[in-house]
């Protein structure tokens, strides 16, 4: 843990008093706060961009004779080999850099990768595929990243009030980077997000100057993240591996509920754009007409599907997360998505239809991006600076991706083996919620020896 509180020589009180209806800030606490917040702003609505451009790319295309929704679920599997092969190099870098370091190498080699998809794309060369794992990587890799180095600079007892704040920036960055995908065509956005990347990588070397005025700054922000690699701290630490358990079941559960909405925009589109569409047209072209102009109706469904989710993600971690975690506290706020999660789950799998099925993955996808996220990176606060850095980034890239794995085989089965539709493949995360539950159980009995607070 940070031996300090982050705060500066300066107090700017004012900052202090704004930021305070949203969460308990003591004096000193609100510009490095508020830094923190503006930099996971720009990282959301970045990723955001990307996450909507992407959707509409790899949806309105077949490949291997797959469609658009499957290819997606199985894409996971080619995700988590590769990060297991990068995961290593990751580390190996961190043992000789120091933290800002790590930083700007990484936002540069993604700054370059976007500009390279942009001048591919422009240049007619197919990149859905390519694309979409890349960005499946990328941005689980920044998100990770920044909530190590708010691990780093925050004491135990501050995160727990603090990062409920910080991830307002998140939530408001999730708000806005949908609606400003609708500003551009798919392939502009990339250079969009390459630019905002750039913004939130200044924010980062600010806040490391900062950082280094307190006391204990100077030396943390200099020293490598020593010890061992990421694997290797997952396997000899139970509460770690507890943790990446409850990672590895919620995002099976949440890319399972990702194939059902898939279909369920997928079916939208096909409603609006049937394929008897466009009969003035010769076959080539009106298959072609047809294809973009669902690409475009799933983009816009997508559009849609984000704002909403990320409008309710805004209210709930503004004005509900620091107040469930205080009257809570962290143990017992661990159970409120999955208990949410599996009664959605029970609804969609007795009702259906597109509808409810957009309404429960809102309901599921806004507690996962507010409530959730910011329980889980609290559970890293009483670990040490290499858990925070190297074994944090393998729950959260590798354990995420290698959830996602295990739902494309959930998907594969259940389409191939078993017959089931949409809603009988909703109807298997029930038995996941179970699962999921008792992990988080097991997490509160060790997190209650390693707290600092009861």
């Amino acid at each position: 843990m940070s031996p300090s509180p982050t705060r500066i020589a300066e107090r700017p009180r004012l900052i202090d008093v704004a930021l305070r209806p949203f969460s308990k800030v003591e004096p000193g606490e609100g510009t490095v706060a508020t830094l923190l917040l503006a930099c996971v702003f720009l990282i959301l609505t970045s990723y955001y961009l990307l996450k909507t451009a992407r959707e509409g790319m790899i949806l309105s295309h077949s490949v291997f004779g797959l469609r658009g929704e499957e290819l997606k679920s199985y894409a996971g599997g080619a995700m988590a080999v590769l990060l297991f092969a990068i995961l290593p190099a990751y580390d190996a870098l961190a043992n000789r850099v120091r933290r800002i370091r790590l930083i700007n190498i990484s936002y540069a080699l993604v700054i370059a990768c976007l500009a390279v998809f942009f001048v591919l794309a422009e240049s007619g060369v197919s990149i859905g595929l390519a694309f979409f794992i890349w960005i499946g990587i990328v941005n689980l890799f920044l998100i990770a990243q920044f909530w190590s180095y708010a691990n780093d600079v925050y004491t135990e007892a501050q995160g727990k009030r603090l990062f409920a704040i910080i991830a307002i920036g998140g939530s408001v960055g999730a708000i806005v980077g949908p609606q400003l995908a609708r500003l551009a065509s798919t392939y502009a956005l990339l250079l969009w997000s390459a630019a905002l990347f750039a913004l939130a990588l200044v924010l980062f070397n600010i806040v490391d100057k900062v950082h280094r005025h307190t006391p204990g700054g100077t030396r943390l922000a200099d020293a490598p993240i020593d010890g061992k690699g990421g694997f290797a701290l997952l396997a000899e630490n139970r509460y770690i591996l507890l943790i990446a358990a409850l990672v590895l079941v919620a995002e099976l559960v949440k890319t399972t509920g990702e194939f059902v909405l898939s279909s369920a925009a997928t079916h939208h589109a096909a409603q609006l754009v049937p394929s008897t569409a466009y009969a003035d047209l010769s076959g080539a072209a009106r298959a072609a007409a047809i294809q973009a102009d669902r690409r475009e109706v799933i983009k816009e469904f997508y559009g849609s599907f984000f704002f909403w989710v990320n409008l309710a993600a805004f209210a709930i971690q503004a004005f509900a997360v620091s107040r469930i975690i205080d009257k809570l506290g962290v143990r017992r706020s661990l159970f409120v998505m999955p208990i949410l999660v599996g009664g959605a789950y029970v609804a969609i799998a007795a009702i259906g239809g597109v509808a409810l099925v957009r309404a429960a993955k809102v309901a599921e996808n806004s507690t996962d991006y507010s409530l959730q996220n910011t329980v889980r990176q609290t559970l890293f606060l009483p670990t040490t600076r290499a858990v925070k850095y190297k074994a944090k980034a393998a729950i959260d890239t590798f354990i995420v991706r290698a959830g996602d794995t295990l739902s494309a085989g959930v998907v594969w089965a259940g389409i191939h083996l078993a017959g089931l539709d949409a809603r009988g493949i909703a109807a298997t995360n029930i038995a996941f919620v179970v699962v999921w539950l008792a992990i988080a159980a097991g997490i509160t009995r060790q997190h209650r020896s390693l707290s600092t607070a009861a």
